[in-house]
């Protein structure tokens, strides 16, 4: 049962003669309409030109990131796989080839059309294997195009690597980073 003192009574306002007739809510609009009548236009006439993007931090379509060797970096860790919000991420991973990792990628495959473009792949590798190029203009016919395989997002990393190059992170033990530069790694793994 509601009390009688939580009981909040609202009357509706009384109008002035200039209030009922409406003209300064009209005047308001008209003021606001001639505002942006002369604004200074942003319109830009895409795809003959093209907006300025910043490219620090515009998500687009994803790159796999090639190590010194032209190798895929990625180790088949699969925390971009678990990270995915929209687990449009999938990896196939087996014995690594290579004396420097013990897995690889056998097959990763991401769907950009059920991606979110997050970044939450790209914060959660630890190699910087996967990241998200300033690349927008994504088009593809049938649902297969849009599921890039591990070869296409290899493609897109060659067509991106000047625009937007490799962070490096400093990952202990892993070759492919800048920790090898820096520091001297035990067998154990430890940085000195």
């Amino acid at each position: 049962m509601i009390e009688e003192k939580d009981i909040i009574n609202v009357d509706e306002p009384e109008l002035t003669a200039g209030e009922r007739l409406y003209l300064p809510q009209i005047a308001g609009g008209m003021r606001t309409t001639l505002r942006h009548m002369f604004k200074k236009k942003i319109t830009v006439q895409y795809p003959e030109q093209k907006r300025e993007l910043r490219t620090e931090n515009y998500r687009g379509v994803h790159r796999l990131n090639r190590d010194e060797q032209g190798r895929v970096a990625c180790v088949a860790c699969f925390m971009c796989q678990t990270a995915c919000p929209a687990h449009c991420i999938h990896i196939v991973g087996a014995e690594s080839p290579w004396e420097d990792r013990e897995k690889y990628p056998v097959q990763f495959d991401i769907d950009e059309l059920r991606c979110i473009y997050c970044g939450m792949c790209e914060e959660a590798c630890p190699v910087d294997a996967i990241e998200l190029t300033p690349e927008y203009d994504l088009v593809g016919r049938t649902r297969e195009e849009m599921i890039f395989d591990k070869e296409k997002l290899l493609m897109v990393f060659d067509r991106t690597k000047e625009t937007k190059p490799r962070k490096n992170p400093k990952i202990t033990g892993y070759s492919g980073t800048g920790c090898a530069d820096e520091h001297t790694v035990t067998e154990r793994g430890e940085a000195h």
